[in-house]
C-alpha cells in the first residue's frame, strides 16, 4: 500500500473552552478523494483549516508529503516555524467557499500570481500553466475577465485552477458550493469529479451527496469534534452505523 499523501495525527482544537476537534486522525493516500460530512458546528472546516494550519491546531500533528509540522501555538510567531508551515502550505491547495479571488488582478493574473511570487516560476512558464488549467475546468475564454465580470460558479472554477497552479499535492475543498446559486451547482460539481476521476488527492467539506457517490473513495462523518464512522461511500451513506449518522443523512433521504 503507498504511503499517505497526508497523515493528520491527534488533532485537537480549542477555543477558548470550546473543545472544537477532540483527537481527529486522517491518512489520505495518493488519487484519493475524502469527503467530510457532518451538522454545522462538527467541526469539518476547523478540521480542514487545521490541515495547512490556516488555522493552528492546540495539540497534534499534519505531515504532507516530506513536511511534518507539529501544533504549537506558542512557536507559532517564531521565523524557523512560519517557514516550515509555508512549506507545508505550498503541498496543499485550499479552496474557499467564498472563492478569495484578488478583485484588481484577471483570471489569469490571479492563477500566475503565486507561482511567479511564491515559486518563482518564470512568468511565461506560469502563463503557460494556468492556461492549461484553464481550459481544464473550462474558462479558457475568461482569462482576461475580471472576477466582477463572473458568475458564481465561474468564480469558483478560476479559484480551481488557481490552486492547481501551484502543483499541490492535495486540494482542500471547504463547502465549494455552498455559497452559489442552485443552478450553478452542478458546473463546479463537474470539475471536481473530473479531478477526482484524473486521479487528484482531495479533501472536500460538503453537503453534495451525489458529489460523495459519484467521486468519493471514503466518507467520513464528523460528530462532535470526533470522526464518528467512516468508510466507502455505499456504506456510510445507505448502511450508517451510528444513530447521529442515521439522523444526518435522514434529511437529505427526506428531500
Amino acid at each position: 500500500m503507498s504511503e499517505p499523501v497526508l497523515s493528520a495525527r491527534g488533532i485537537h482544537k480549542y477555543f477558548g473552552t470550546h473543545h472544537v476537534l477532540r483527537g481527529v486522525d486522517l491518512d489520505v493516500r495518493p488519487h484519493e478523494t475524502i469527503m467530510l460530512i457532518g451538522r454545522s458546528g462538527s467541526g469539518k472546516t476547523t478540521f480542514l483549516r487545521c490541515l495547512d494550519f490556516l488555522e493552528e491546531p492546540t495539540l497534534g500533528s499534519v505531515r504532507i508529503g516530506d513536511v511534518e509540522v507539529t501544533a504549537d501555538p506558542l512557536a507559532a510567531r517564531s521565523r524557523s516555524r512560519r517557514e516550515l508551515v509555508r512549506r507545508l502550505r505550498l503541498r496543499a491547495g485550499f479552496v474557499f467557499q467564498d472563492f478569495q479571488l484578488f478583485p484588481h488582478l484577471t483570471v489569469l493574473e490571479n492563477c500566475i500570481e503565486a507561482p511567479v511570487r511564491v515559486k518563482g516560476i518564470p512568468r511565461p512558464e506560469a502563463i503557460a500553466l494556468a492556461e492549461s488549467f484553464l481550459e481544464k475546468v473550462q474558462l479558457a475564454e475568461k482569462r482576461d475577465a475580471y472576477p466582477a465580470r463572473l458568475s458564481g460558479g465561474q468564480k469558483q472554477r478560476a479559484a480551481i485552477a488557481r490552486a492547481l497552479c501551484m502543483g499541490p499535492q492535495v486540494l482542500l475543498f471547504d463547502e465549494p458550493t455552498s455559497a452559489l446559486d442552485p443552478e450553478l451547482v452542478g458546473e463546479v460539481l463537474r470539475t471536481m469529479e473530473a479531478l477526482a476521476h484524473e486521479g487528484a488527492t482531495m479533501i472536500v467539506v460538503s453537503h453534495e451527496m451525489a458529489f460523495a457517490r459519484e467521486a468519493a473513495d471514503r466518507v467520513l462523518f464528523l460528530h462532535e469534534g470526533r470522526v464518528l464512522e467512516e468508510g466507502p461511500p455505499e456504506e456510510v451513506l445507505d448502511h450508517p452505523r451510528e444513530e447521529a449518522t442515521v439522523r444526518f443523512l435522514r434529511r437529505f433521504h427526506d428531500r
